[in-house]
């Protein structure tokens, strides 16, 4: 059904400036993108997430954006963006973009021109603390003798929503973009676009730190939302709303999707941030699949932008874990969301202190490392370093055995059996260590996570993928055997 394509769908997460250079100057560019579709659509990839493209001084690179209907030169032109919209469509990949609506850069004109869109006081007026770096959330502005708010870095005021102006400019932004094509948006903290209106101190509870109550999660934000899906269904197809609805409590997570007027999708952190554990990972699926309303749909992710690579923080650079994990990803109920180089098995790279350009302490930086296309790394002085370039797309796709292999034939087998993409997630009885789900009646997903060999009973079917890919074919009737760190999806025999 092509008005829901993205329960059907594998995502891509690009960030842009080191994921391919087109130029080579070293930055990563819209145009280098579309040199390498040829690749994404070689792996199976339905949409591509682009993380901000816009103009931005790059304090928080792009999510401090000065102008959200350019591009910024060092990225590309409209043009080349209107290029990659049309060539990854002609390959049946759509584009999302992602959407600023909490902050803008105090270099955007609004700062100046436009004061009262963003947030003010005479008086430090609450205990708000800013994400990046603690200390208050305030700042004062010599030139207006005032504070003004920032959830995130001083140079990233907050808007106010509270201004009746500011929605409308926001409802020309996304019109701008779905006009040209673009198939969606990622929305960075959907959590967080209101503030309360009388800027009451959040509560601090002893041993737990600040609750953010006041300064986000506002009741408010939901009006907000019904009304870009309302907009987004006014184009044929309708446009994607993907959430950052950036909470841990999975009843106030699931009231994002609404009663389906609201977010499409949303991340669901409570997996995110689990260990690669099975009884963690178990209780986080079933508390997501209980608090989820009826048709909402989550998106799982193991990797991003701001937490890093899962190579390296679920798996600890093996290769066998990682493959557990990319097949938890791809065969759960939702979307999938991979991060660049999550198919290589790509750990952190090696940032020296001399090298940091991230805002946020710590430093996000090891995860935003270039993406190695060849033995060499296929970069011209990059810039972030790219020093471990062993895991690379050119030596992978010669490799039958390659994770990159590995991810591609787990994308093919999720589009070729209907059960693995929209079939119920049924977990079923698995000894200490393991964790095991049917997808419908047709599938069967079973994870070693623990230390030592598992045997999960009644399994009756063929295995169609091995984390291991050396008992593929076999037939199963009885108990299903995994070693550590081994996976296997179980079919229905044809």
């Amino acid at each position: 059904m092509i008005e829901r394509w993205w329960r059907d769908a594998v995502l891509y997460q690009v960030y842009p400036r080191s994921f391919a250079d087109a130029n080579g100057d070293g930055i990563g560019d819209l145009a280098g993108v579309a040199q390498r579709l040829e690749y994404l659509e070689w792996l199976g990839i339905d949409a591509i997430w682009l993380n901000p493209v816009h103009p931005s001084p790059n304090v928080d690179w792009g999510y401090d954006v000065s102008d959200y209907t350019g591009i910024h030169p060092d990225l590309g032109t409209l043009e080349d963006l209107a290029r990659l919209v049309a060539e990854a469509g002609a390959r049946g990949i759509r584009i999302l973009l992602d959407l600023v609506p909490n902050h803008s850069s105090d270099r955007h004109p609004w700062f100046r021109e436009r004061p009262d869109f963003y947030v003010w006081a005479d008086e430090i007026p609450n205990n708000w603390e800013s994400i990046f770096g603690g200390g208050s959330a305030w700042t004062f502005d010599d030139e207006r003798g005032r504070y003004y708010l920032h959830n995130f870095a001083p140079q990233q005021p907050d808007l106010n929503w509270w201004n009746p102006e500011v929605a409308p400019e926001f409802e020309r932004i996304l019109r701008f973009w779905f006009d040209r094509g673009v198939a969606g948006f990622r929305i960075d903290v959907a959590h967080a676009i209101f503030k309360d209106r009388e800027l009451r101190d959040d509560p601090v509870i002893p041993g737990l730190g600040m609750r953010r109550r006041y300064s986000m999660f506002r009741p408010e934000t939901h009006g907000i939302l019904r009304d870009w899906r309302a907009l987004a269904g006014t184009y044929d197809p309708p446009r994607l709303l993907l959430g950052e609805a950036y909470s841990l409590d999975v009843e106030q997570w699931a009231g994002y999707f609404g009663d389906g007027d609201q977010l499409d999708l949303a991340f669901a952190f409570m997996l995110t941030h689990a260990d690669l554990d099975a009884e963690q990972m178990r209780g986080a699926v079933a508390d997501v699949e209980a608090a989820l309303p009826a048709n909402a749909w989550p998106c799982w992710a193991g990797s991003n932008h701001d937490i890093g690579r899962l190579a390296t923080r679920w798996a600890g650079g093996d290769d066998a874990r990682t493959r557990c994990a990319l097949m938890m990803l791809l065969t759960l109920r939702g979307t999938p969301c991979l991060y660049y180089g999550d198919e290589l098995a790509l750990t952190s790279g090696d940032v020296t202190a001399e090298r940091i350009v991230d805002c946020a302490t710590p430093s996000r930086d090891p995860g935003r490392t270039p993406m190695p296309w060849t033995p060499g790394g296929g970069w011209t002085d990059p810039w972030l370093p790219l020093t471990e370039t062993s895991r690379n797309v050119e030596a992978q796709r010669a490799d039958s055995d390659s994770t990159l292999h590995f991810t591609r034939h787990l994308i093919a087998l999720r589009r070729r059996i209907p059960a693995l993409r929209s079939g119920r997630y049924q977990e079923i009885a698995a000894p200490e260590g393991a964790w095991a789900w049917r997808r419908g009646d047709d599938a069967l997903v079973a994870l070693n996570l623990g230390d030592d060999p598992v045997e999960i009973g009644a399994i009756d079917g063929s295995i169609a993928l091995s984390t291991n890919r050396s008992r593929e074919g076999e037939n199963i009737s009885g108990n299903l055997t995994l070693a550590p760190s081994e996976g296997m999806i179980v079919v229905a025999k044809a």
